[in-house]
Formats: C-alpha cells, sequence, structure tokens
C-alpha cells in the first residue's frame, strides 16, 4: 500500500512538475543581424549590426535566444551580401545554392520561435535616426507595430538617433520580392511564408554615411543593444511570454 501511495504521490508530482515547466516556458528570441559587407564605403554593416546583437544577447536577464547569420558560410549565394528586398538575393537558389537569407531563415525556423528580431542599417537618408519596419498585411501587424516602435524608442532614448517611426516593409519602394498573400512589396525576412515566428520586426539603425563613425563605436552598440533587450523584456512580461 505504501508503495502504491509513493508511486500514485510521485506521477502527480511529476505531472505538477511537468505543468509548471509549460507555464513557465519562455518565449523563443531569434536575432538576425546584417550579414552584408557592401554597404557604404570602408563600412561593413555586418560588423556593426552583429555588435549590436551580440551586446543584446549578452545582457540580462538571459533568453532563449538565438543568432542566425551567413557570414562566412559555405555553399550559400550572397552570404555576405545582397538586399532582403529582392528575389535574386533572398528566395533564388543559384547554382543549386540557397541564399544568405534563405539559410538563415532556414536556422530561425528550426528553433520555432516566437519573436524574430532583424537588425541592419540604413543608407542613402541623411539622417542620423532609426527606423522600424513591419510586414504589411499581417495578421499580427498591429503588436508587430507596437514591438517594433518600443524598440525603436528604446534606443532612440539614449542615443542621438531620431526615432522615424514604424514603417511598412512594402513602402520602401526598392523591392522586386513581393508576398505571395497580398501581392505587395515585402521584405524577404519578414514575409508570413517564410518566417514562421508569430512576431517580426526589422530595425534599421543609424545611416552607413551620416552615422558611420556612431555605429562603428562599440560604446554605442553595448548600449543600443542593451537598450533593446531590456525593452523587448518588458515588452514580452506584459505579453505574458516570459
Amino acid at each position: 500500500m505504501k508503495k502504491l501511495f509513493l508511486s500514485i504521490f510521485g506521477l502527480i508530482l511529476l505531472s505538477s512538475f511537468t505543468f509548471i515547466d509549460i507555464i513557465k516556458k519562455k518565449a523563443v528570441v531569434v536575432w538576425q543581424p546584417s550579414h552584408q559587407t557592401d554597404t557604404g564605403v570602408d563600412f561593413s554593416e555586418a560588423k556593426t549590426c552583429n555588435g549590436i546583437v551580440e551586446a543584446a544577447m549578452v545582457s540580462k536577464p538571459k533568453l532563449k535566444e538565438y543568432k542566425v547569420w551567413s557570414l562566412g558560410q559555405e555553399n550559400l549565394h550572397h552570404p555576405n551580401v545582397g538586399s532582403n528586398t529582392i528575389i535574386e538575393h533572398t528566395s533564388a537558389v543559384i547554382d543549386g545554392k540557397i541564399s544568405g537569407y534563405a539559410y538563415e531563415l532556414q536556422e530561425s525556423n528550426k528553433r520555432k520561435p516566437d519573436v524574430f528580431i532583424a537588425v541592419h542599417n540604413n543608407g542613402g537618408t541623411k539622417r542620423n535616426a532609426i527606423w522600424g519596419f513591419i510586414h504589411d498585411g499581417d495578421q499580427y501587424e498591429a503588436e508587430n507595430r507596437e514591438l517594433a516602435a518600443r524598440l525603436i524608442a528604446a534606443v532612440s532614448a539614449v542615443t542621438t538617433l531620431e526615432n522615424r517611426g514604424v514603417q511598412l516593409d512594402s513602402s520602401t519602394g526598392r523591392n522586386d520580392y513581393t508576398c505571395k498573400s497580398t501581392g505587395k512589396k515585402a521584405f524577404y525576412s519578414l514575409d508570413e511564408h517564410i518566417n514562421t515566428a508569430k512576431y517580426r520586426v526589422l530595425l534599421e539603425v543609424g545611416d552607413n554615411g551620416v552615422s558611420k563613425e556612431f555605429l562603428e563605436s562599440p560604446v554605442n552598440q553595448k548600449k543600443m543593444g542593451e537598450a533593446i533587450k531590456a525593452e523587448l523584456v518588458k515588452w514580452l512580461t506584459e505579453k505574458n511570454l516570459n
């Protein structure tokens, strides 16, 4: 009888722990720093964006977070150059190889992320600013707009970067990649048919011309990464995702 009681108690205890583990499951966050090394003069967007992402990932609290990055990966086309808005650089298969962007999104989807944050630098704007981009027509457009707005506001508050607000990915006018649901111009990495994360935002941090010195500063990269992480954690907590 005593053994039976202990067995039943053990099963109940195990079930309780399993239930608690489910309740306490943390959101999975994927970071995608730009892999572009062909933007600006004597400038590596990949390096500056990776510096921001690394700073975010090492700052507390630790989340279930991962980085996807094609820089240095073999057997890909455009692993360190290309645009997130161009078919040739994203969805095209060339000589049997997928693109750097396709590789990054495949790696991201393997993690089954709740949140996906891409970090890039803008160019040709002549503005020392920060922009947020979200997918036009997305099911979670309102939530993505809120998240992007909060992240860029957090960065703007601790830097000299002007807050230029949240834009739709269809608004840039430089795309030839389109979303098959809406038929509108889109960012490959924000397209719901490519990216399985529920929440997806892309940050354009600074301008590779007027913000070059600012962006290349490790101190500024750390400051921006920490601000993004802190605001993300607040948002996740409010959404009961963390």
